[in-house]
């Protein structure tokens, strides 16, 4: 099925984009919505002659996040796919540079590639420009998170790209956290973005999908062209349904964004002064706050009583869904040791923010 020209979009506002991009062109009787095409096989001679290559129902929402983010997107089966891919620009034996708190997927996947001697590793503090510079000689990928996952630590994009350019590294920046709404990297120089779309974009806890953009530039259509063909020949392709759930879901990004993020920055001051927290990590915008938990004993047995006393608030894994959420991060395997251990992550959600505080106060007073 044909799309809309999405350039006629380029002048509205990201608030509008979200809900026009990715329409079937308009005509009498034809349907608002894209359609959901469920086949593992084409008819010959046509564009696509097998559906691990491509299937008409991931086109509206790559085109949309694409826009969004200002490149051409490709859709991955999950959040760890996309960054899997984006990895497999390293070549055997090289270096990447990446935050030594950072996504604890990313980090045991860098670190079990390090261990097989696939690639080396040099892990830095992304808030000291001068270190990461002086790591990036000889480097082959800057890898970087802002914020950071779930530290909430703020790099400058703009600035360590370039550093990585005159080194001759690419430079990749997931983008989950931020959205396309509150951050481009593409237009900051970097090579490629990654999202874990079953977060924001999505936005309804449930789906699996990742993704990756890459600019319009020579560098990006070659990063492009790598990209498409590791997930054809990876298999690590999307469901229909859930590429269709997801473009359903980016529907209202801008609405959940806006209402998350108003929450956050409220709660994140009312957390400040409460006294069983001891810090508040929270960069100012977005909708993710993370807390250290003050208790009189054992902190990490107060930081799980927090988690496991809310009633509106859920102890899940997660974040980025319409629902507010929390976990003690460091009660995943994996996760890196410079995440404190009585850090609790709370995903901000939709719901009435004293319904939310009310519900964070009482977990915190009965610890």
């Amino acid at each position: 099925m044909e799309h809309r020209d999405d350039d006629a979009h380029a002048a509205l506002s990201p608030r509008t984009r979200v809900v026009a991009l990715g329409r079937p062109e308009r005509a009498p009787g034809a349907p608002l919505n894209a359609p959901v095409t469920f086949t593992s096989t084409y008819v010959q001679d046509g564009p696509v002659n097998y559906a691990r290559v491509d299937n008409p129902t991931w086109t509206p929402f790559e085109l949309a996040v694409g826009d969004l983010e200002g490149g051409r997107a490709l859709l991955y089966s999950s959040g760890m796919a996309a960054v899997h891919a984006a990895l497999s620009l390293v070549p055997q034996g090289g270096t990447v540079v990446a935050p030594a708190a950072a996504y604890n997927g990313v980090v045991v996947s860098l670190t079990e590639a390090a261990e097989a001697g696939r690639l080396t590793v040099r892990w830095v503090d992304i808030t000291d420009d001068a270190a990461v510079g002086a790591a990036l000689p000889g480097a082959d990928l800057l890898w970087l998170e802002s914020p950071s996952n779930p530290l909430l630590e703020v790099a400058d994009i703009a600035g360590l790209a370039a550093a990585a350019h005159e080194a001759g590294a690419l430079v990749v920046v997931d983008n989950t956290f931020a959205t396309p709404l509150l951050q481009r990297p593409l237009e900051d120089g970097v090579d490629v973005v990654v999202h874990s779309a079953t977060k924001y974009l999505a936005g309804h806890s449930d789906v699996i999908l990742g993704l990756t953009v890459t600019p319009d530039t020579a560098t990006g259509r070659d990063l492009h062209t790598r990209l498409a063909r590791q997930r054809t020949l990876g298999g690590a392709i999307a469901g229909p349904m859930e590429a269709w759930l997801a473009l359903r879901g980016l529907r209202t990004l801008s609405l959940r964004v806006e209402r998350a993020c108003a929450n956050a920055a409220d709660l994140a001051g009312r957390l400040a002064t409460h006294p069983r927290i001891s810090r508040v990590r929270y960069p100012g915008w977005g909708a993710i706050v993370s807390v250290e938990v003050a208790g009189e004993g054992d902190d990490v047995v107060e930081a799980e009583a927090l988690t496991t006393g809310t009633r509106i608030w859920s102890p899940s894994t997660s974040l980025g869904g319409v629902e507010s959420q929390l976990e003690r991060r460091r009660r995943q395997p994996g996760e890196p040791e410079a995440v404190p251990v009585n850090l609790v992550r709370l995903s901000v959600g939709v719901e009435d923010v004293e319904d939310l505080w009310a519900d964070l106060e009482q977990a915190l007073d009965r610890i």
